[in-house]
């Protein structure tokens, strides 16, 4: 392991997050994501999902799939999720971890609340909710649990037991996490002719947001400009580009840029989107860049056309060699990180004091959502936080 990312060593028995202490009190993992089209025909279905009560016409979000339509209709999140998914399963088999582990999307198939009555009628009564969003924000965190107090809602109206659900806490600077976005940046580099491999800045990409959601991303102590969201952006890619520069022997400049802007002109969003900085790093002179989604667990739509569709395009009509690292995806560092958090969240609850394994400046996350953290445009109840009305 990296020196730049060596966390210090793992905790011990004592600690209580060993395999052999179990999941207790969790009877269950639920695998969270965003969901996608799996075919044409899903394609406008989905988006209306995506942009329930916001009054876009079915017309505009036709335009708006011709993103989808290009790889005809499917998007691969849920591939990946199926991935992911098995990958858990067998790391935690083989590591003695009995924990069932369920998925539910928000916005399709298997959606949320089908997969939570499921859960119900399987008699599960604590669940570990493990959202494929690695950092603070209203749509990486608290809309996720919107989404879980209303889902949980429909299932208790149904005249079941819904179960009382958890969050993991965000995982962003978590070894397991940095790793193999480190490996896949020196593989990228790795990739690029040699002439300009030495001279490649890194560009970390993320989605951008609001600035106004940036700025009140994360508990309220950590509001301000950019908030969580950014600080935790920042520091994930200074970690990163720290440790490309031990194994590569160079220091590359880099810097945080955003893409998948999708409001309106006149909101403010987060900037410099990343077509507009290759054109920067072009008119400086740069002789290559590497495009980093530090912001994203897996290669789903937005990454496959914001970065290897739209911006290297951009970069090919620029003369600017690029390359884009991997991200994550089922790294078994990836799915051992999992397991260490389930792991170490139970032991919490369990009354133990665990080490929280984290990296960089800002150290292990919040394991609960603390009120007016990461607050919505409109009050709606939250689940797996301080102010979740299913204690």
């Amino acid at each position: 392991m990296s020196d730049v990312l060596d966390a210090g060593g793992a905790a011990d028995d004592s600690a209580g997050v060993s395999a052999s202490s179990g999941a207790r009190p969790y009877d269950a993992l639920l695998l969270l994501s965003f969901g996608g089209p799996e075919g044409p025909d899903d394609v406008v279905p989905f988006l209306e999902n995506v942009t329930r009560g916001r009054g876009i016409p079915r017309e505009r979000l036709a335009e708006v799939g011709e993103h989808y339509f290009l790889f005809g209709g499917v998007s691969p999140i849920n591939a990946q999720c199926r991935t992911l998914m098995d990958a858990l399963r067998k790391d935690f088999a083989e590591q003695g971890v009995e924990l069932p582990v369920y998925w539910g999307n928000r916005n399709w198939t298997p959606y949320l609340t089908d997969t939570l009555r499921e859960m119900a009628r399987d008699g599960r009564r604590r669940v570990l909710t493990f959202a494929t969003s690695a950092y603070a924000s209203y749509s990486g965190c608290r809309q996720y649990r919107e989404n879980l107090a209303e889902a949980l809602a429909a299932v208790e109206a149904e005249g079941l037991r819904p179960p009382r659900v958890d969050k993991l806490r965000h995982f962003f600077n978590h070894p397991g996490f940095l790793e193999p976005v480190t490996d896949g940046v020196v593989a990228a580099l790795e990739a690029l002719p040699a002439p300009v491999r030495e001279g490649a800045h890194l560009a970390f990409t993320t989605h951008s947001i609001p600035t106004a959601a940036a700025d009140t991303s994360g508990p309220p102590g950590q509001h301000g400009s950019g908030g969580a969201y950014v600080a935790q952006h920042l520091d994930a890619a200074r970690l990163v580009a720290s440790a490309v520069a031990e194994r590569t022997g160079t220091e590359r400049p880099w810097r945080l840029v955003y893409q998948s802007r999708s409001g309106p002109p006149a909101v403010p969003w987060l900037e410099p989107d990343i077509c507009d900085h290759l054109e920067t790093l072009h008119a400086q002179g740069a002789p290559a860049a590497v495009m980093v989604p530090v912001g994203f667990v897996s290669d789903h739509m937005e990454v496959l056309y914001d970065l290897d569709t739209e911006a290297t395009a951009k970069a090919g009509e620029l003369g600017l060699p690029v390359a884009r690292s991997a991200t994550v995806g089922a790294d078994p560092r990836f799915t051992a990180a999992v397991r260490e958090l389930v792991l170490e969240r139970a032991a919490t609850e369990r009354g133990a004091r665990p080490e929280r394994c984290a990296v960089g400046t800002l150290g292990p996350s919040h394991d609960v959502c603390p009120v007016g953290c990461c607050p919505g445009r409109t009050a709606r109840p939250a689940a797996a936080g301080a102010d979740s009305p299913f204690a």
